[in-house]
């Protein structure tokens, strides 16, 4: 199974266990695509989901700079319009490290990145 695919799986799972109930995978806009679209509470939760098999070339949050958060907010957006949502959102990022045998290493959630 891809890398991202693994990670996704395991955000997830993690996401489930936080009390958030997934409602969209791999949504596409015209804008790319939102990992995961989440529901906790009244609150929607847009998630970015970065994955990387070790950190010898570099750790998860690094790919978040300010053009990726553009892309992010833009996506969100599209979503909102598209669904008329008219709550509170949030956009996240669940950022993962992954062993050789698909087990995690690392995984932090940061809140509200944009």
């Amino acid at each position: 199974m891809q890398t991202g695919k693994v990670g996704e799986k395991m955000a997830e799972e993690y996401l489930k266990k936080q009390g958030c109930k997934i409602i969209e995978r791999n949504f596409k806009t015209k804008y790319a695509e939102i990992d995961l679209v989440a529901k906790k509470g009244g609150e929607l939760v847009f998630v970015e989901v970065k994955t990387r098999r070790g950190e010898m070339f570099g750790a998860p949050e690094e790919s978040l700079n300010k053009k990726k958060l553009r892309k992010l907010w833009l996506n969100a957006r599209g979503y909102i319009n598209w669904t008329e949502w008219r709550g509170p959102y949030r956009i996240d990022a669940v950022c993962i490290v992954i062993n050789p045998d698909n087990t995690i290493n690392r995984l932090a959630h940061y809140k509200n990145i944009v």
